[in-house]
């Protein structure tokens, strides 16, 4: 069986596919904004990784003509830098971070968004694979250019004007940041920027999806959802501080049996520092 719940693979199954020619493995780990890390996540990589996994830079991956963080680049520059780190398309993708969940939905959720059909998230990460007593190795894994075709759903992404009229027309709008922020009663990382939420949002902080570093059951993230009102049936679109833990929330709803949600990707960091943006606190 390919996944132990829709969207995850198990460190069983990686397992018994590592050296499979249609398996290719990323490390996306990201540290968080403010993070205080003496070692970066790329050189925890090089120290210790997945055997023949690559890492996968998500700030690499991210637009730099925008000054708004993690912006999703366009189709063809993300094809280009996929093909040269030697990824294709149709293979299937395994995503994984070092410790818990933060950064690897935002990868899983970039590959599908640009077409990628049979991209998983490795449950437990770099740790459950440790864990299980499975090897590592050390280095930089360099492969040969690939070739990967990107185009976009547009379904999968809204920007600040499709996010005003989800405001004005009183649609589904998760914010997976903390409760204090979203409150308005805990500062944003980002400097110079208003902590509160937009008109109508429903805070599901992204830690509470989460146990020990992974997933929570689907029975239990259901249960979570229904407890904040969320609604699984309608259209649902997520944000946080920077469009990274949104997508953790955004596999949270796909696990929880939602049949899919867009991503505002400019998210709180474009949303609160428009002149036009309706912040309220709490």
């Amino acid at each position: 069986m390919l996944v132990s719940m829709e969207h995850l693979v198990s460190v069983s199954w990686l397992a018994d596919h590592l050296k499979d020619e249609e398996t290719l493995v990323l490390d996306a780990t990201l540290a968080p904004p403010g993070s205080a890390v003496s070692v970066t996540p790329r050189a925890r990589y090089e120290a210790n990784h997945i055997p023949g996994a690559i890492f996968f830079d998500i700030d690499e991956f991210s637009d730099h003509a925008t000054t708004l963080p993690h912006m999703l680049l366009s189709a063809e520059a993300f094809a280009s830098k996929m093909s040269a780190l030697g990824v294709e398309s149709g293979k299937t993708i395994v995503v994984y971070e070092q410790e818990g969940v933060f950064s690897g939905p935002r990868a899983w959720w970039m590959l599908r968004t640009f077409g990628a059909q049979k991209v998983y998230l490795l449950d437990g990460g770099l740790r459950a694979w440790v864990e299980s007593g499975l090897p590592t190795e050390s280095g930089v894994v360099a492969r040969e250019p690939a070739s990967f075709h990107a185009t976009l759903r547009k379904d999968a992404v809204k920007d600040f004007a499709q996010i005003l009229e989800s405001i004005s027309g009183k649609a589904q709008i998760v914010d997976a940041r903390s409760a204090g922020r979203f409150a308005g009663s805990a500062p944003e990382p980002r400097p110079g920027i208003s902590s509160g939420h937009m008109p109508g949002a429903i805070n599901v902080p992204f830690t509470d999806l989460l146990e020990t570093g992974r997933y929570k059951s689907a029975d239990e993230l259901r249960r979570v959802f229904s407890a904040k009102g969320v609604d699984l049936d309608r259209p649902i679109t997520t944000t946080c501080g920077s469009g990274v833990t949104a997508a953790v929330v955004g596999l949270a709803l796909e696990l929880a049996g939602a049949e899919s949600f867009s991503l505002y990707d400019g998210s709180w960091a474009e949303y609160a520092i428009q002149p036009n943006a309706v912040i309220e606190k709490i």
